[in-house]
């Protein structure tokens, strides 16, 4: 019994992905949701809620059969360790439900630890099933999958018949081809709308022009668009698609918009348009202050919150910007062509809130990540001092959404608010983050951020699969650590707030009386042999490591030296409860059972 990632990955090459929304299901779900998606043209749909505050999460899934279909939850996409739940409508109307595990690529098991899949209600109606289910996030069953935040692995398949009712566990019969897979946060999905809510809205797009894509492994092409002179008057928009040409999905990387700073100044006659390192220097004030992004796996289609838009035109001051174009082109390949870039759609009215852009984390050089080979879990932090902040406003600031970014060796990167020396709550906490699957993730309440606040952002790395060491950089084969938030009223004066490694720290490490360069930096760490204790020491040297704290904009960032990374009152141990309200309810109808017992023999 195999599952697969062809879903996915048609879904991907064929940029659909914004599209797979589109419910196909002739069923009307059985009540209303706040998520919804199409896991497989006319095929598979899903809807689902998140209840935070019971950790539930309720599905209803939608397939084209009349025989068992499946959802299963998947630590990586596939069948082993899968958490499954395999349900069918019998004969008699009933909803049956099993609770079963796949140890590998064969026929799911019945998990016989606890029942933690439980049907709510279902039908069957022209040709397809409709199942309301749900689970906890968390059973605290070792044959269960935990549904995490970040990005979650699903899989579904299904047969054309019930399984036989007369054998003990049900005879589930092979699926064969009738299976997928999609990766998506279920816990903070930021729905695509359909592109037709916004076809009355007037758009303007910046795009490459038949870029020809160099036959080199990675590619950085930076083009400075200036703001549309026909927007005399200050604008809103209130959406944004990615136009990732269909021809070159497995090119395109990460497209970034940043704002230039207002000092910016250009030729309009000549402005530059070619290879990011060819402009370097003219780009200075253009490089740090990202308003806007996409990377491999996201949604296309990007709706701003109602009560906020992004300024642009008019008296806004911004009044350059860069559209930066990662490609990935590991086979070499020459001769393809590109046109991809962003679409805005405007409102016909400012919204109450303008919106600015927040990134935490790490500068993306070789001075803040380098990541020993064979590595399970390697850890990067970075902290966002209170002084950072002072200047927020009084009221404070609202963040709605959150972007984590890093590259192929990521696995984790969370931020969290610290107020007071005390960890109050996550901004975000990408625990499964997929570098395959970057999303822009919805908060499920928005956050309050007040001036004086601080925060800890971690990056956590696996290098198991290299035989050198990893630093960072811009190639996808380097590594970043970045947390970027989308947050109202905006400020003009914050885009980021991020550490580096302090010159002290390396100097002492590599015994060295000058600060070093990144060049040879590099050079020496490619010549240590990483032993386990080296590895060990190494880790060492990232927790205790002197930092340089910098935040602000292009052209106006303050810097702080930061001895020591600030310790704080982190949050509770995350434990899992229901194995304690089990054995609490077991317990209770345990005396409840004797006490009957009791009373039946007294009488």
């Amino acid at each position: 019994m195999m599952w697969a990632y062809s879903v996915a990955q048609i879904c991907a090459s064929l940029l659909l992905i914004y599209q797979c929304n589109a419910i196909t299901s002739p069923i009307p779900p059985f009540v209303e949701y706040v998520h919804s998606t199409e896991l497989q043209t006319n095929v598979a749909d899903l809807w689902w809620s998140v209840n935070d505050t019971q950790q539930e999460i309720t599905f209803e899934l939608h397939i084209r059969s009349l025989g068992w279909i499946a959802l299963g939850i998947s630590p990586a996409g596939g069948m082993k360790g899968a958490d499954i739940a395999i349900m069918w409508v019998d004969s008699q109307g009933k909803v049956v439900l099993q609770d079963r595990y796949a140890s590998g690529e064969s026929k799911p098991v019945i998990d016989d630890t606890t029942q933690d899949w439980f049907a709510l209600q279902g039908r069957e109606q022209n040709g397809w099933t409709a199942i309301q289910f749900k689970r906890l996030l968390d059973t605290c069953d070792p044959m269960d999958y935990t549904i995490k935040s970040g990005t979650n692995n699903l899989i579904f398949a299904y047969g054309l018949v019930d399984p036989d009712s007369t054998q003990s566990n049900g005879d589930i019969t092979y699926h064969d081809t009738r299976r997928g897979s999609r990766r998506i946060p279920l816990r903070s999905y930021n729905d695509p709308p359909s592109e037709d809510k916004f076809a009355n809205l007037e758009t303007f797009e910046w795009r490459l022009d038949n870029y020809l894509v160099p036959s080199t492994d990675t590619t950085y092409h930076c083009k400075i668009h200036k703001a549309p002179s026909h927007l005399t008057t200050r604008r809103h928009s209130i959406a944004n698609k990615m136009i990732i040409d269909p021809a070159n999905v497995d090119l395109v990387h990460h497209l970034l918009l940043y704002e230039c700073d207002p000092a910016a100044v250009f030729d309009e006659k000549n402005l530059p348009d070619g290879l990011c390192d060819d402009f370097a220097e003219k780009l200075e004030l253009c490089s740090s202050n990202i308003a806007t992004g996409w990377a491999i796996g996201g949604d296309f289609l990007l709706e701003f919150p109602q009560e906020a838009g992004y300024p642009i035109g008019g008296d806004f001051p911004v009044k350059y910007y860069l559209l930066q174009m990662h490609y990935d082109n590991p086979r070499l390949q020459s001769g393809r062509r590109d046109s991809s870039g962003i679409r805005f759609y405007l409102s016909n009215e400012l919204r109450q809130q303008e919106l600015g852009f927040l990134t935490l984390g790490t500068s993306s050089s070789v001075k803040a990540l380098a990541i020993p080979p064979k590595v399970n879990n390697f850890i990067v932090d970075s902290y966002c001092l209170p002084e950072a902040t002072q200047n927020f406003p009084k009221d404070g600031i609202t963040v709605t959404a959150a972007f984590p970014h890093t590259h192929l060796q990521g696995k984790t990167v969370w931020s969290k608010l610290i107020r007071n020396g005390v960890a109050v709550q996550y901004l975000f906490n990408a625990d499964a983050f997929d570098f395959n699957y970057q999303f822009n993730h919805r908060l499920p309440e928005p956050i309050k951020l007040y001036p004086g606040d601080a925060f800890a952002t971690r990056c956590v790395y696996n290098t198991m699969n290299k035989e050198s060491i990893t630093w960072g950089g811009e190639k996808t084969k380097n590594e970043m650590c970045l947390n970027m938030f989308t947050y109202y009223p905006r400020m003009n004066d914050m885009y980021m707030c991020a550490t580096v490694n302090h010159p002290s720290a390396w100097k002492k490490q590599m015994n060295v009386s000058e600060t070093p360069s990144s060049a040879a930096i590099q050079r020496w760490l490619q010549n240590i042999t990483w032993t386990p204790e080296l590895k060990e020491q190494w880790q060492q040297f990232y927790n205790s490591a002197p930092r340089r704290g910098f935040y602000g904009r292009s052209g106006q960032f303050h810097s702080k030296e930061i001895k020591v990374l600030p310790s704080y009152k982190d949050l509770p141990s995350e434990t899992c409860q229901n194995s304690t309200g089990t054995n609490q309810t077991f317990n209770l109808f345990l005396m409840l059972a004797l006490f009957c017992q009791l009373l039946i023999v007294n009488s």
